[in-house]
């Protein structure tokens, strides 16, 4: 084959190959990578709690469905260590970080910079006000705060003397729900609030106070509000150890135990916290954030008051 034949050749190759590639489109898509290639991180608070378990299996079950990896990594309920994972995912280079933080301010600075870096951040389920936030998934935790709180107003006909468990001081959802609870007692001058203190949405920590609070106030306790669930199981637990079975308890999240004790009286109420639809919701946002699509700033998931007359639905 003469030379001039040959450059022929190769020059007619390249152009259909050319055609072909522009035919079937680039492998990664318009957008730059294609699902199979992002790999996002997530920095969850702490996973002793089962809400938290479920929205991280949520999470995790999605990113599977839709091929993506993702990287978990818990930061035990501690504000440094929770800097420290933000900062070792972005070395990590992942495409984009989902974050369910400790504290609503206290990651402010780390996200922030994180973001002028170049990778997108998202809140999931507790709020974060960096300003720099790509977005966030969740629900409106004041809305919870006012629907346990009438069920516990209704409970006690307008008048009695409750105590109130609260989650980490700080986070979104203590200071939402604390938020929500206020305004309904505001309204209802009848109910006292004898005791206050943060059980860190722990069941353990929930026991231990309630414990307290028995020892301190005795009958002189007519109910129990609780911002989580898990804390509300932990003052049940305490309450029926000392055969106090009528006392009144409410608490948000909709976790399964919270709603078998619904179904069982011993609960008066629980408002349904979506961890699956917000786990994956914020997976299929990370993704398009990863790829540069443009998302909106908020995406609210409602709550779901839940009482013995519509537990069945949630128990299926």
């Amino acid at each position: 084959m003469n030379k001039a034949l040959l450059l022929v050749v190769v020059l007619a190759t390249m152009v259909i190959t050319a055609a072909c590639a522009n035919e079937g489109g680039s492998a990664e898509g318009s957008e730059g990578k294609n699902d199979e290639a992002v790999k996002l991180g997530f920095q969850v608070y702490g996973l002793r709690g089962e809400y938290a378990t479920n929205l991280t299996n949520a999470m995790e079950a999605k990113a599977e469905e839709l091929g993506v990896e993702l990287v978990v990594m818990d930061g035990n309920y501690d504000v440094s260590t929770a800097i420290s994972q933000l900062t070792n995912l972005e070395t990590q280079q992942v495409d984009a970080i989902i974050v369910n933080p400790i504290d609503e301010e206290a990651l402010n600075n780390t996200v922030n910079q994180i973001v002028e870096n170049g990778t997108p951040v998202l809140g999931v389920n507790a709020f974060l006000t960096a300003e720099k936030l790509t977005t966030f998934v969740g629900s409106p935790d004041v809305i919870a705060g006012e629907e346990e709180t009438k069920q516990m107003v209704e409970a006690l006909n307008g008048k009695g003397n409750v105590v109130m468990l609260e989650g980490p001081i700080g986070q979104t959802g203590q200071v939402g729900r604390r938020k929500g609870i206020d305004n309904i007692l505001a309204e209802n001058p009848d109910i006292k609030l004898l005791a206050e203190q943060t059980a860190n949405w722990s069941r353990a920590e929930a026991l231990s106070t309630m414990e307290n609070w028995i020892q301190t106030y005795g009958d002189d306790i007519d109910g129990v509000i609780a911002q989580n669930d898990e804390m509300a199981i932990g003052a049940i637990n305490a309450l029926n150890a000392q055969g106090m079975n009528d006392i009144p308890v409410v608490g948000v999240d909709g976790v399964k135990d919270a709603l078998q004790a619904v179904k069982e009286g011993t609960m008066i109420a629980t408002v349904f916290q979506n961890a699956q639809e917000q786990g994956e919701t914020v997976i299929e946002l990370a993704i398009k954030a990863a790829k540069g699509e443009e998302i909106d700033q908020k995406y609210e998931i409602p709550f779901e008051l839940v009482t013995k007359e519509n537990v069945d639905e949630y128990l299926e």
